[in-house]
């Protein structure tokens, strides 16, 4: 199962990401800010989701606003 990012680059296991948009955390007052870096990635079940720390939380990112740092 290949996992991409927005731009068609190949995620594995441990890459850093960074976040190329704005997004909101449900259920959280939270914004996180485009430019943020994301470390340690780790893939789940789904080729369109990622999961990793972020904002001081561990949370699943969509792939589609992610790019390859």
């Amino acid at each position: 199962m290949d996992v991409k990012d927005s731009n068609g680059n190949l995620l594995a296991e441990g890459d850093s990401v960074t976040l190329i948009k704005d997004l909101k955390v449900k259920g959280s007052s939270l914004t996180l800010k485009r430019g943020t870096v994301v470390k340690n990635i780790r893939l789940t079940n789904s080729p369109a989701e990622v999961e990793g720390r972020a904002g001081g939380s561990t949370m699943v990112l969509k792939t589609e606003f992610l790019k390859k740092a």
